[in-house]
């Protein structure tokens, strides 16, 4: 089984051993409280939507045919704990940017290539409760997938090499460097292991009110991109994906890591494979601005992919982008708006996947391998002409992903054969 816990929802997944999804449940979380740079949601509201969507699940499959269970979250999401798991203060979410000051103390010691640049990595808002005082009782310092797999174990303090990136953890060494340590107490830093290794069995308490049996094996997750990544099935060198949500992410399999921050370049490791990828702006919440999900769905059938519209738009939400180009001031360029909103939609997905081939173009230059293929996860997979499209830019073979839920690749991490 398998459990993403975003910002607005927890979603469960079970698989057999096959990889066949047997079931799937979801519980809606309260959203977060944001005010300004600041974004912050209850732990305890994640607990709650697990366990609802746990046991829900573990009725219709049965609970008792779980074998093991690992868990996503979002990347860089910050809880800070007591020696008994027990939070200290509201979680600073994936967004929660206060910690402007701190990132400029970490872009002077960290090298280039980490993971840990910028104000919503969770390495600058622990040193941001760190300078103010606010770690008087603390324990840990966890990721969210990582604090719920103590709430599972009874156990806390194990991390993994994903979620730890932005903590400021070395995948390539496989160690905390030393100029971390010079930021925030070291103590409170997690023992990090790779995604998919056990990290005790469901404790008795935990078991009970998820409707599982106590001693089912509990796998250290990963963050959400990665898990919506191996949901897909993708695994093999030059296999990629693309996350089409609100914005677009990249990501391909490669024997070796390739970090190029002045491009939004950066790579997660999976056992001895690695994942480089980059996030552009563009996206779905362009489409957004334009046209209503009911235009959306109608104006789709009309599309004629095999014909280009020659509108050559960058369709960005607003001025900057992160990736192919790292470009704060990055103009959007979606005109003219041609009175044919068939035509003026096709034009925007046109412009979504020059972004895509560019991102991947990118990512071959700096030393990833260019993808023999591409899976799709995200809402755009379900648009087939927009696939076409991609793929007459990409030129490579759009294939069939097995899932494009993330929970359903935290699945897959819980089989221990990731």
């Amino acid at each position: 089984m398998g459990v993403d816990v975003g910002t607005s929802g927890v979603r469960a997944c079970a698989l057999d051993a096959w990889g066949r999804i047997h079931g799937e449940a979801e519980r809606a979380l309260e959203p977060p409280v944001a005010a300004g740079s600041r974004s912050e949601q209850d732990p305890e509201s994640w607990w709650a939507g697990l366990a609802a969507a746990v046991a829900e699940l573990a009725a219709a499959v049965g609970g008792e045919r779980v074998a093991a269970l690992a868990v996503d979250s979002t990347s860089g999401t910050l809880v800070v704990t007591d020696a008994a798991g027990r939070p200290l203060r509201p979680a600073l979410l994936y967004n929660d940017r206060r910690a402007a000051d701190e990132a400029g103390e970490i872009a002077r010691l960290a090298p280039v290539e980490s993971g840990a640049h910028g104000a919503a990595s969770s390495l600058a808002k622990l040193r941001h409760l760190h300078l103010r005082g606010e770690l008087a009782g603390a324990r840990h310092a966890l990721h969210a997938a990582e604090w719920l797999g103590g709430r599972l174990t009874g156990s806390y303090g194990a991390g993994d090499e994903n979620n730890c990136l932005k903590l400021g953890y070395d995948p390539v060494s496989r160690s905390w460097p030393g100029w971390v340590g010079e930021l925030v107490p070291p103590g409170l830093l997690p023992e990090v292991v790779a995604p998919g290794s056990a990290v005790g069995t469901l404790a008795g308490g935990a078991a009970a009110e998820l409707g599982l049996p106590a001693g089912a094996a509990v796998r250290a997750g990963t963050t959400d991109s990665v898990a919506a990544f191996l949901a897909t099935g993708a695994g093999d060198r030059g296999e990629a994906v693309t996350s089409l949500g609100s914005s677009l992410a990249l990501k391909v399999v490669g024997e070796r890591p390739v970090f190029a921050p002045e491009y939004g370049v950066y790579s997660h490791r999976l056992g001895e494979r690695w994942l480089p990828g980059g996030a552009s702006n563009s996206g779905g919440a362009v489409l957004l601005q334009h046209f209503s999900r009911a235009e959306l769905a109608a104006l789709t059938p009309q599309l004629e992919p095999d014909s280009p519209t020659g509108l050559d738009y960058l369709p960005l939400p607003a001025p900057g982008e992160r990736f192919p180009d790292n470009d704060p001031d990055l103009q959007p360029r979606i005109e003219p708006i041609p009175a044919d909103r068939r035509r003026f939609l096709q034009g925007l997905l046109e412009g979504i996947a020059a972004v895509e081939a560019r991102g991947y173009r990118r990512l071959a230059e700096l030393g990833a391998p260019y993808p023999v293929s591409v899976r799709t996860a995200g809402g755009g997979a379900a648009n087939p002409a927009w696939t076409r499209i991609r793929g007459r830019l990409l030129g490579v073979p759009m294939a069939d992903a097995d899932s494009g839920e993330a929970a359903c690749g935290a699945a897959r991490l819980a089989m221990g054969t990731v």
